[in-house]
């Protein structure tokens, strides 16, 4: 028996796109792809062009989301760069010894950074921006000021919690 010439027939096209993902749970892809679909006609572009088009809007947004998420979950006072900060405001601030955190070593190494100093030097600024940086780098951050973190460990011991509040 001979096989037939003909093509099969294809199916209804974006209707049938979105039911697929939204059951993937890749509904925000649906919208992108109805969007760049004139474009990609247009152009004359391969599917798998099409395809990794999309892919790449959708992991763009995907890292955004999860650096949000990290920027919110690590409650800084205040979002902030080290692009405002003033080198010789109020003393004098050793760029040298600051500036090459911004490398993130310290978190590679697992070690930590610690700021003392008087009020108004500029640790919180300074602390935030390292988090902030660490933070669109992948890595979790919780800023916490040094009382804060006393005074929970102190309610532990009181507690009989401080090994479990000491894994936080």
């Amino acid at each position: 028996m001979a096989e037939s010439d003909t093509l099969p027939e294809l199916p209804a096209g974006r209707d049938t796109i979105a039911p697929h993902l939204a059951s993937l749970k890749r509904a925000c892809l649906a919208e992108p792809s109805a969007a760049l679909a004139p474009q990609a006609a247009q152009q004359a572009w391969s599917p798998v062009d099409s395809l990794a088009t999309l892919l790449d809007g959708e992991a763009a947004g995907r890292r955004e989301r999860a650096t949000q998420s990290r920027m919110r979950l690590a409650r800084f006072p205040v979002l902030t760069t080290l692009a405002p900060c003033r080198w010789d405001w109020p003393t004098r601030l050793n760029r040298l010894q600051g500036q090459p955190h911004f490398r993130l070593a310290f978190i590679k190494a697992k070690a930590n950074v610690i700021c003392v100093g008087g009020v108004g030097v500029g640790k919180t600024h300074w602390a935030t921006a390292w988090g902030s940086t660490a933070c669109r780098h992948g890595s979790a951050v919780l800023f916490a000021r040094a009382i804060a973190v006393l005074n929970t460990l102190a309610a532990a011991t009181r507690a009989g919690r401080l090994k479990a509040e000491r894994k936080k």
